[in-house]
């Protein structure tokens, strides 16, 4: 069944909306996922602050041409679908996290983060930034590791002393 211009036009401005408030988007070529399956993802994305929206290509590439998005647009072939978040990396990350169960009925062909296209490579690339909070973690370890070997040192050479 056709769209009436008006449903298009409505359509247009949840993607617009969609390209303004998120951080980055994730599209994905999704071709034969069972209805559990697209509501298993979708649900993984909401436990991480992002969602999931089947998009028409057409108004989708409209949307985000009046955006005013940097670098060369990725292929979209097939059916493509969106994951989009203000959170930078959730989106890319647990669409691959997915995609890894279901390669043959599902990929990443691309994105935009913070306002520049991403071809598929680079937006793989940033699905494996670890979470914010292991991120925090790690660097905590970073700063912490020195001070530690400090301490270490010294507890030896006070037990050398006492020896």
């Amino acid at each position: 069944m056709a769209l009436t211009k008006q449903k298009k036009s409505e359509l247009l401005k949840g993607f617009e909306k969609i390209t303004k408030d998120s951080g980055s988007i994730v599209f994905v070529h999704a071709r034969g996922l069972s209805v559990a399956n697209t509501t298993t993802l979708r649900n993984a994305l909401h436990a991480a602050g992002a969602s999931f929206k089947v998009v028409k290509k057409t108004l989708l590439k409209r949307a985000l041409a009046s955006a005013g998005i940097t670098g060369d647009m990725p292929t979209m072939d097939g059916e493509i679908a969106v994951a989009y978040s203000a959170d930078l990396t959730a989106p890319a990350r647990e669409v691959w996290s997915f995609a890894k169960k279901f390669e043959d009925k599902m990929a990443m062909t691309g994105g935009v983060f913070e306002g520049r296209f991403m071809n598929k490579e680079e937006i793989t690339a940033i699905a494996t930034i670890p979470p914010t909070p292991v991120l925090r973690g790690m660097f905590v370890n970073v700063i912490n590791s020195p001070i530690q070997g400090l301490v270490i040192a010294l507890s030896k050479i006070a037990e050398q002393k006492a020896a």
